[in-house]
């Protein structure tokens, strides 16, 4: 019986231990399920502060940008008031105003007319023309927003054979823009965009996510895509295409902006889909059956500008050229490095040009003159400007741009010469207009030998220096740019497209040749002038290998000499602040039966013709 007893007693401990455990498991789960309560509630409260933050950072966003735009426009207006401001003050000092200010306060005194004329004769310094100054952004710095600001090189040293050697990176130009009036919204990977980025003006960097944030602070006229593999569009664009890919898209269809789908690389299939959604598609794979869009040397990036510490003495292959760990705008440094480039066969045809339009040799040996001709041939094959004119023509959108439509001036004061002369600018393309002036004959000489080009011709005066000639003749050329050619010298058939090249890549106004052959007669002997001042900014030219801007000639003018007056017109461009750049030395040949400056001053090359030299 006490056996028993002591079970129960002992079954009712337990019994009442485990009520005591279940008590205490209901309060910890009713204390638990009301945290959970607290922390949904919580969850609910952070969700809604976080929808009313991003909220207030998209609506801070929009403030930023519409204040960004208004500090743009704001600063676009000062500086249109600057320029307006600028332009009247250079019309106030030009030659042509003074004297005809001269003109006009002395008609009635012949005693102030010699005055005035006398005061208007000489040369006054030009106003400084303004600049564009960067706009400051909500923080208070400065954003460069010219293109290839953000794209410069970064890598300054390179590694050959366990020799470590410092570069001084290229510069990679931050403009012009070709054609300023058209924006373009661009994906695309860094070498596509650098080719891209000077065609008009381009917006980068936006993602499926911000895109209806960012293009409408600048609406675009196009959207072109290209086939990037890395990035937060590469999966949009692969494969099935992306919600994002299709809401851009509808972004641009509601607005009217012409969509584009460039194929730069990889398979096709694997972006076909996506590119059945633009309107159009570009391929550069001649296997696809879509219209081309071909790499082309892009002149900004792609030209023969040397680094500052010039090139090393050294062959390299490609794989020493472009190790892979290069960014482009690094690659744009080491096509100007070697002595010569040895690329093995396959090579792209792309990155061949790309070489060449840098000026550097292709091959085992360094060759000059073979490297003159690759250029040329580089640039021949198309740049990116002139496909760039196909797409926006395929696409219906203008493609106007500045040209470099040409007139040349010659000035003929041998009627002995005017054969040869009207023969040198025969060679020629690319001469829409020739101002000859000269003896009668000349005239109908000229129609017969230049029957496609427009011919003006002027009489000269019986005492009419080459100078007075040039200066009557500025004011009837028409064309971009203009060109003057001495009758006298021997001129290669690519002389003018070679120099008009300049324009593509550099900032001058007035492009010619400080280094150039020249051949004397009567010693039968070729000389080299300053072999190292080719593609260079100098403070001289030649005046036989001038080619300018026309309107700069005009506010210069020129000298009233026959001899010199080139030398008077480089001291002014040097006063005015005007650039002066000196191209190759090819295609020209400077003639005279004797010259004791140039025999003092040029390397002999050899007693013989300089034509093989100089004309290739």
């Amino acid at each position: 019986m006490s056996i028993e007893l002591e079970s129960t007693r002992r079954a009712l401990r337990e019994a009442i231990s485990q009520a005591e455990r279940a008590a205490e498991l209901a309060r910890l789960l009713d204390a638990a399920q009301a945290r959970l309560a607290a922390a949904e509630e919580s969850a609910n409260e952070v969700k809604a502060l976080a929808e009313r933050l991003s909220e207030t950072e998209e609506r801070l966003a929009a403030e930023r940008a519409a204040a960004d735009k208004l500090r743009k426009e704001l600063a676009e207006q000062r500086f249109q008031a600057e320029v307006a401001n600028w332009k009247l003050s250079s019309i106030k000092v030009a030659r042509w105003n003074r004297l005809g200010d001269a003109i006009k306060s002395g008609k009635s005194n012949p005693v102030r007319l010699a005055k005035g004329l006398r005061g208007a004769a000489k040369p006054v310094q030009r106003p400084t023309a303004p600049k564009r100054k960067p706009v400051a952004d909500a923080s208070g710095k400065p954003k460069d927003e010219r293109p290839g600001a953000a794209f410069q090189a970064t890598s300054t040293t390179r590694t050959l054979g366990g020799a470590s050697f410092k570069l001084k990176p290229y510069r990679v130009p931050t403009g012009p823009n070709t054609r300023p009036h058209l924006t373009a919204a661009v994906i695309a990977d860094p070498h596509a965009e650098a080719l891209l980025r000077y065609e008009w003006r381009q917006t980068t960097g936006f993602t499926p996510r911000d895109f209806a944030r960012v293009l409408p602070l600048e609406v675009p006229h196009l959207l072109v895509v290209a086939s990037v593999t890395q990035g937060p569009w590469a999966q949009e664009i692969t494969g099935e295409p992306g919600e994002g890919l299709k809401a851009l898209l509808e972004w641009c269809r509601e607005r009217g902006i012409r969509t584009v789908f460039w194929h730069t690389q990889g398979e096709v299939e694997a972006y076909a889909a996506a590119a059945e959604l633009f309107e159009h598609r570009f391929t550069t794979d001649l296997t696809v059956a879509w219209p081309r869009l071909q790499f082309g040397v892009q002149p900004r990036v792609h030209n023969p500008l040397p680094l500052a510490g010039g090139r090393i003495d050294r062959v390299l292959t490609i794989d020493q050229l472009l190790p892979g760990h290069l960014a482009y705008p690094d690659v744009l440094t080491s096509y100007r490095w070697p002595a010569a480039a040895d690329c093995p066969p396959g090579t792209p045809q792309w990155r061949l040009a790309e070489i060449a339009a840098c000026g550097t040799p292709i091959g085992t040996e360094p060759d000059s003159r073979r490297a003159h001709v690759a250029l040329r041939r580089a640039y021949q094959m198309g740049t990116m400007t002139e496909r760039i004119d196909e797409l926006l023509d395929v696409i219906g959108l203008p493609s106007a741009r500045a040209t470099l439509n040409t007139s040349v001036m010659l000035p003929i004061l041998d009627p002995y010469l005017m054969e040869h002369g009207l023969a040198q600018v025969a060679k020629q393309s690319g001469v829409d207009q020739v101002v000859i002036i000269g003896p009668p004959e000349s005239e109908l000489r000229a129609r017969d030998v230049l029957p496609d080009v427009e011919i003006v011709y002027r009489r000269p005066h019986p005492a009419m220096t080459e100078g007075a000639m040039l200066d009557a003749g500025i004011d009837l050329c028409e064309a971009d740019l203009v060109a003057v050619m001495d009758p006298r010298d021997v001129y290669g058939p690519h002389y003018l497209s070679d120099l008009r090249r300049a324009f593509l890549f550099g900032t001058a106004d007035i492009v010619g040749k400080a280094a150039f052959y020249a051949h004397l007669r009567k010693p039968q002997a070729t000389l080299l002038k300053q072999p190292d001042a080719e593609y260079t900014y100098l403070h001289e030219i030649t005046g036989a290998t001038l080619l300018a801007r026309r309107n700069t000639l005009r506010e210069l003018g020129f000298a009233d000499l026959t001899e010199g007056w080139d030398e008077v017109l480089m001291r002014q461009c040097r006063s005015d602040g005007v650039k002066v750049f000196s191209a190759d030395r090819f295609g020209y040949v400077r003639v005279r039966d004797e010259d004791r400056w140039l025999l003092g001053a040029a390397h002999l090359v050899e007693y013989g013709s300089a034509e093989p030299h100089a004309l290739i």
